[in-house]
C-alpha cells in the first residue's frame, strides 16, 4: 500500500503541479517567471516531500519483508537502493520547486530578481522528474525479479519493461534526462497494487 501511495504522490507532485506553463512558448526567456504560480509550487513541494518520505519508508519495509523471501536475488536488493536513491535526488527537486514559489510570489516574493527566478526555474525544468531515475532502476530489478527469477507475476515484469523502455530510449536518441518523471509515479502505482493484491511469490 506504500507503494500505492508513494505513486499517487510522485502523479500529484511531479505531473499534476508542473510548473510549465500549459501555453508556454517555443523558447523560454526570464518573462516567464511571471506566469510560474506559487500555489502550484508550494502544492508540489509538499507532495514531494511526502512521496520521498514514502519511498524511503518503502525502501525499509521491501528490506524487512521481501529481501528475506528472496536471500539468492541480487535484483532484490537493488529495488532498496533504487528507491533510496531517488528519495535523494527528489529531495532537491522538488525542493527548488518550492523555493521558485517561496521566492516569485510566496512570502519571501522581492527577495531575487526575475534573472535569479529565471535560474530556479531552469532547474525546475527537469528537476524533479530526473530524481526518479531511481524508480526506473528499481523497475529494471523488477522485471528481472519476474521474468527471470518468477518471484513476481509475470505481467508485472511486463509491465515494467513497457515503462523502462522509453526511458532508455528518449535517453539514447535524444539525451533527454527526464522521462523517469512522466512514467515513475504509474509504475509504483501499478506494480505495488499488483503485489498488494496479486499472488507474487514475494509477499505470499
Amino acid at each position: 500500500m506504500l507503494g500505492i501511495v508513494a505513486g499517487i504522490g510522485a502523479v500529484v507532485a511531479t505531473i499534476v503541479t508542473d510548473l510549465h506553463p500549459v501555453d508556454g512558448p517555443d523558447t523560454y526567456t526570464a518573462a516567464v517567471v511571471d506566469d510560474v504560480s506559487s500555489v502550484t509550487a508550494q502544492v508540489s513541494i509538499i507532495a514531494g516531500y511526502v512521496t520521498v518520505a514514502l519511498l524511503l519508508v518503502l525502501a525499509a519495509a521491501w528490506r524487512r519483508h521481501v529481501e528475506p523471501r528472496a536471500l539468492t536475488s541480487t535484483a532484490a536488493r537493488v529495488v532498496p537502493l533504487g528507491l533510496t536513491a531517488a528519495a535523494g535526488a527528489l529531495s532537491l527537486g522538488y525542493g527548488w520547486k518550492g523555493a521558485l514559489g517561496l521566492y516569485n510570489g510566496g512570502s519571501e516574493d522581492g527577495s531575487f530578481d526575475r534573472d535569479g527566478l529565471y535560474v530556479l526555474f531552469v532547474l525546475n525544468d527537469f528537476g524533479s522528474f530526473i530524481g526518479y531515475l531511481g524508480v526506473s532502476v528499481a523497475a529494471g530489478a523488477v522485471a528481472w525479479m519476474a521474468l527471470r527469477e518468477r518471484l513476481i507475476s509475470r505481467w508485472i515484469g511486463v509491465v515494467s519493461i513497457i515503462v523502462l523502455l522509453p526511458v532508455v530510449v528518449t535517453v539514447v536518441a535524444f539525451g533527454l534526462p527526464g522521462f523517469p518523471g512522466v512514467v515513475s509515479g504509474l509504475w509504483l502505482l501499478i506494480t505495488f497494487t499488483g503485489l498488494t493484491f496479486g499472488r507474487s511469490t514475494i509477499v505470499r
